[in-house]
């Protein structure tokens, strides 16, 4: 497994994170998942206080539990579960995500947060009142460093400016390639790291049936998934070669890889044990679809 230090902290980080939402509490081998990929060179492990309202956490607290020192947790806080259980708000204040960072902590039964990430974010929030709530968890020894989740360039760039995040981590494959326009040239010029979610875009390039996404035809995406299918060897679904092409991109730091399955747990260990594509293979799926940009949020 390749490491690298995420953006300018001390946080040495596996090429491949695991994802940890599509875990549930019901599954059996949760334990084994979490072991196995630990065993695989795996030390990154990522949640949400929003997954499963706090019980993802819960789950993945207790089976990281004796191995905390040779893996670096990341959760996200931001989005405020409304009182009936019906949905959520998104709430960046100060208070809130000092208390969200108290609460992740006692369900993660950790001592501080590697990373901390804000779960989303608009330009019409006050920055500055967020920041100085990752500031202070920093000075309290909560967290060690932040980052935020977001697929606006504009958000990113206003973070970038005016706080000390150490990564982003937005959506990127080869069927959103928004973040290849500005968003990863700029990261990676700042010195920033990326963690890159979403590399088979919802499975629709690991075997999936075909449906239109984002601005892409059912057409355009059936062609994608046949490009991957053609530079992968002929055991794999494509998740493999979807992930190595995100992961070729300089900005990539590591892509953060929703696993539930052993399988899936294989394909992505696959994919950091052969790395990035050939050039000739990147520009082969480059040219099977034209690439996508952002329209909002610019």
């Amino acid at each position: 497994m390749e490491y690298s230090f995420l953006g300018k902290s001390d946080l040495n980080i596996s090429k491949i994170g695991f994802g940890c939402m599509s875990l549930k509490p019901s599954q059996s081998d949760v334990q084994w998942l979490i072991d196995e990929a630990i065993d695989n060179g795996i030390n990154y492990f990522d949640t949400a206080d929003l997954y499963d309202k706090g019980l993802n956490e819960s789950m993945i607290g207790q089976a990281l539990k004796h191995h905390r020192s040779k893996i670096i947790i990341a959760t996200k806080g931001g989005n405020e579960w409304k009182k009936d259980g019906s949905g959520w708000d998104w709430n960046p204040t100060k208070e809130y995500l000092i208390n969200a960072a108290e609460q992740s902590l006692q369900r993660l039964q950790i001592d501080y947060i590697d990373l901390y990430q804000l779960h989303g974010g608009t330009i019409e929030d006050n920055m500055d009142e967020t920041i100085e709530a990752f500031e202070i968890l920093k000075q309290q020894g909560k967290i060690r460093y932040y980052g935020i989740s977001s697929i606006r360039p504009n958000v990113i760039l206003e973070y970038m400016k005016h706080s000390n995040i150490v990564s982003v981590m937005t959506q990127y494959s080869l069927l959103d390639r928004r973040p290849e326009e500005t968003t990863l040239p700029l990261l990676l010029q700042n010195k920033i790291g990326v963690l890159a979610r979403g590399t088979v875009a919802g499975g629709l390039l690991a075997g999936k049936q075909a449906k239109s996404y984002l601005n892409y035809s059912i057409d355009q995406v059936t062609k994608a998934a046949s490009a991957i299918r053609n530079i992968s060897e002929a055991a794999s679904n494509g998740s493999e070669a979807s992930i190595r092409y995100v992961i070729s991109n300089p900005a990539i730091t590591a892509a953060v890889v929703g696993i539930r399955t052993g399988d899936q747990l294989n394909d992505a260990v696959r994919a950091s044990t052969k790395g990035s594509l050939r050039e000739n293979e990147i520009q082969q799926l480059r040219i099977s679809i034209p690439a996508n940009y952002y329209e909002q949020h610019r």
